[in-house]
């Protein structure tokens, strides 16, 4: 599966100056929402990911997504898995469990972003979890962008990764993309002005 075509497809892929959810700037921005609004490619996605997982053998009970990025992607790969579908979500900027989800003291959960950039919402939402009890078993994203190593690629963990070493992260592909600090950045120097389209952003 070419994972960076169906990205350029739905012109998902993008070009420009971008402010990263990390406060890193980046010539290419990743828009998962513009290939997941197709829910053919959603499920074509969703589908490869779960068969990624189910071969690692790893045991599941639930997929939490961290809102809002990871909704879309979480709820389509619960459903490729057969599997309870929850999300956090932040209240005052802490990433929290609500609306009536519970957690099970011992339930095995797998945290699904649509990207995985340092990981650090996964994070977030990884603590929520093990706050009320939880054992989250791994990470899960349709992509990489390359901080962190993902089960089956040659790419090497970088330093500000923050997911922990010891738990598999399954992604369909590395989008290893150059990323700058504010400071350092070569586009702010040309004179253009970083955009920040995420979701928490514009």
């Amino acid at each position: 599966m070419n994972v960076k075509q169906i990205y350029m497809d739905a012109d998902a892929m993008l070009e420009g100056h971008f402010k990263l959810s990390s406060g890193n700037h980046s010539q290419y921005y990743l828009q998962s929402a513009k290939v997941l609004e197709d829910p053919k490619t959603a499920k074509l996605l969703a589908d490869a990911l779960a068969d990624v997982i189910r071969n690692d053998g790893i045991e599941i009970d639930t997929v939490c997504a961290p809102a809002l990025g990871g909704l879309i992607a979480g709820f389509a790969l619960a459903t490729a898995l057969d599997k309870r579908s929850i999300f956090a979500e932040r209240v005052n900027g802490e990433m929290q469990i609500r609306r009536g989800f519970e957690i099970k003291k011992g339930e095995k959960v797998l945290i699904c972003e649509d990207i995985i950039t340092t990981g650090g919402s996964a994070m977030e939402a990884a603590k929520a979890i093990e706050a009320l009890g939880g054992i989250v078993v791994g990470f899960a994203a349709l992509a990489n962008r390359g901080f962190c190593k993902r089960s089956g690629s040659a790419l090497e963990r970088k330093q500000n990764c923050s997911l922990p070493d010891n738990k598999p992260l399954f992604a369909l592909a590395d989008f290893d993309f150059e990323m700058y600090a504010p400071e350092n950045c070569p586009l702010c120097a040309d004179g253009s002005e970083a955009i920040k389209p995420g979701s928490r952003g514009n």
